[in-house]
C-alpha cells in the first residue's frame, strides 16, 4: 500500500490510471468474507462432480450454478483469456457463459439459484490477486444475472481449497486422475458412522426398550 497525497485525476498516467481501475475490480479475503457467501453443505462434492464433468487444466475456469437443494442446474468451462488479472474482464467471461447455460433470476424478489466458481491455477492454495479479481467477477457476474453468489474454490496441485471458509482437501487436484461421475459421488459420500461407541450402545439400549 502506497501511501502521501494522490495526484490530480489530470496528472494521471494512462497505464497507472488502468493498473489503479483493476486493483479497484478486486476482492481482498477480509472483504470477501464480509460478503455473507452461503456455504456450501458438501463442497467436495461439488469440486468432485465438476472435476469429473470438466476436467480442468491449469487456468481454466469452471462456472456452475446451484438451485436451492445444492443440486447442480448447469456448468460451463472456458480458458482464462485476460493476460492481466482484471475483474472486469472476468465479469464479462463469467457472464457470457452463464447467458448461455441458464436463464436469468433476475425477475424474481431474492435470488433462488446460487452460482459458484471453481478456478484451475498454478502456485499453492494461498490467496493471489488473480483470486481476487475472480472473486470480484463472481459477485458482479451474479448480481447482473439475478443469482446468489456462492463459493470461490480453487484447484491447485496440493489439492482444493474453498477461498475464506478454510475447508478443503487434497483429491481431486490438478494432477489427479478426472473420475467418473459414479466414482465422484461415491468418494464425496461422507463415511457410515461407526458402529461402537457410548452414543451406539445408547441408541441400541433405548431401541430395545
Amino acid at each position: 500500500m502506497t501511501f502521501g497525497f494522490a495526484p490530480s485525476t489530470g496528472s494521471l498516467h494512462p497505464a497507472s490510471a488502468d493498473t489503479t481501475s483493476r486493483l479497484g475490480r478486486t476482492l481482498e479475503p477480509s472483504e470477501w468474507a464480509a460478503a455473507g457467501i452461503p456455504l456450501l453443505r458438501n463442497p467436495r462434492e461439488v469440486v468432485s462432480g465438476l472435476h469429473a464433468r470438466h476436467h480442468p487444466e491449469p487456468a481454466t475456469a469452471v462456472v456452475a450454478v446451484l438451485d436451492a437443494e445444492e443440486r447442480l442446474t448447469a456448468s460451463a468451462s472456458f480458458a482464462r483469456r485476460s493476460v492481466v488479472a482484471d475483474g472486469w474482464e472476468f465479469r464479462n467471461a463469467l457472464l457470457a457463459h452463464l447467458r448461455r447455460v441458464v436463464p436469468h433470476d433476475l425477475r424474481r424478489r431474492t435470488p433462488v439459484r446460487t452460482a459458484v466458481l471453481l478456478y484451475c491455477r498454478d502456485g499453492d492454495e494461498r490467496w493471489t490477486e488473480e483470486d481476487g479479481a475472480w472473486m470480484w467477477g463472481l459477485r458482479d457476474a451474479c448480481t447482473l444475472h439475478g443469482l446468489r453468489c456462492g463459493a470461490y474454490i480453487t484447484l491447485t496441485r496440493s489439492g482444493w481449497q474453498v477461498l475464506g471458509e478454510g475447508r478443503g482437501g487434497r483429491r481431486p487436484s490438478t494432477g489427479s486422475r478426472p473420475s467418473g461421475l459414479a466414482e465422484a459421488a461415491a468418494e464425496a459420500e461422507p463415511p457410515p458412522p461407526r458402529s461402537g461407541g457410548g452414543a451406539a450402545e445408547a441408541l441400541r439400549r433405548v431401541a430395545a426398550r
